[in-house]
């Protein structure tokens, strides 16, 4: 069984509300098509009051439709998860990703004792695969462009946390750089430093490394010569850039270099869970971000 196909089931054993506010696009109507009939989540749909031609095909699904009154379809699809008539909202194919945490932060707020809101991708395995997991974390890719060392660790620490849950493993985590346990200097490299530092501290029971180069956190053969100290010899899963350059120019490369699926940004550090999709993407996306919205819909009961 794929990643995908567990994390769609374990999606499916809890049914959750899903609710949808850009109901006009086709990518959504094609993505809640599926999620109803598989059962993987309930959606519900939410009426754009701005294309109105597209309100008797949505009525049409055999879904839960609701109309906003006046209320714009975003802020009102947040509104219901922060009332508790739906778990998890999706959107992000049409609204920037600036207007889905604003709406965010504004409604459901952050979780308790998180100061930084960020994103996670989890990318599974392609053709060209070269590491001992099926699916890592990149995090952040979407939200924080240069993180301080305090900031990069609860980006860490939220990673870990949303692994756990949504992938089941034990979150293995590499905060990467430049350089490997000393081998340059910078002050990029000291923020790293100083992150590891704090997030050990914080969660002394995690399994954290860094500084580490990618080959270092990843390649059993490189760690055992770069980084001979490392607690999990080359295994990492969960990837912690130090910039969001890195980040986002990293997942974009594998996958479509490596053929990965890339699947989010899934958004860390919400109080309750409002997905953020990437405007570029496609039904299938759209479906495994709002099973991820399901499972992480767990941690807010």
């Amino acid at each position: 069984m794929t990643f995908t196909d567990a994390l769609r089931r374990r999606a499916a054993a809890i049914p959750r509300r899903v609710v949808f506010p850009e109901s006009a696009d086709g990518r959504i109507v094609e993505a809640v098509r599926v999620l109803r009939e598989q059962k993987i989540v309930v959606p519900v749909l939410v009426l754009d009051p701005a294309h109105p031609e597209t309100h008797a095909t949505i009525e049409g699904l055999g879904v839960e439709v609701v109309r906003p009154d006046g209320t714009p379809p975003l802020q009102y699809a947040v509104e219901m998860v922060r009332d508790g008539r739906a778990d998890a909202c999706v959107a992000g194919a049409v609204y920037a990703t600036a207007d889905v945490l604003r709406a965010a932060l504004a409604l459901v707020g952050k979780a308790p004792g998180i100061t930084t809101i960020s994103s996670a991708f989890y990318m599974v395995r392609g053709p060209a695969w070269g590491t001992e997991s099926d699916v890592l974390t990149f995090t952040d890719c979407a939200v924080v462009p240069q993180p301080t060392a305090a900031q990069l660790a609860e980006i860490a620490i939220c990673a870990a946390r949303d692994r756990a849950l949504i992938v089941g493993d034990e979150p293995r985590v590499a905060l990467l750089s430049f350089s490997t346990h000393g081998s340059a200097v910078s002050d990029s490299v000291r923020t790293v430093i100083e992150a590891v530092r704090i997030i050990r501290e914080l969660e002394p029971s995690l399994l954290v490394d860094g500084e580490l180069q990618a080959d270092a956190a990843l390649v059993p053969e490189v760690a055992a010569r770069k980084a001979p100290g490392n607690i999990f010899g080359g295994t990492a899963n969960v990837l912690v850039f130090p910039s969001l350059d890195a980040g986002n120019i990293a997942y974009k490369l594998v996958e479509r270099l490596a053929g990965a699926v890339a699947i989010g940004p899934i958004v860390q550090g919400l109080a309750k869970p409002v997905a953020d999709l990437s405007r570029g993407a496609q039904p299938r996306d759209i479906i495994n971000v709002a099973a991820i919205a399901a499972l992480k819909s767990v941690i807010s009961d």
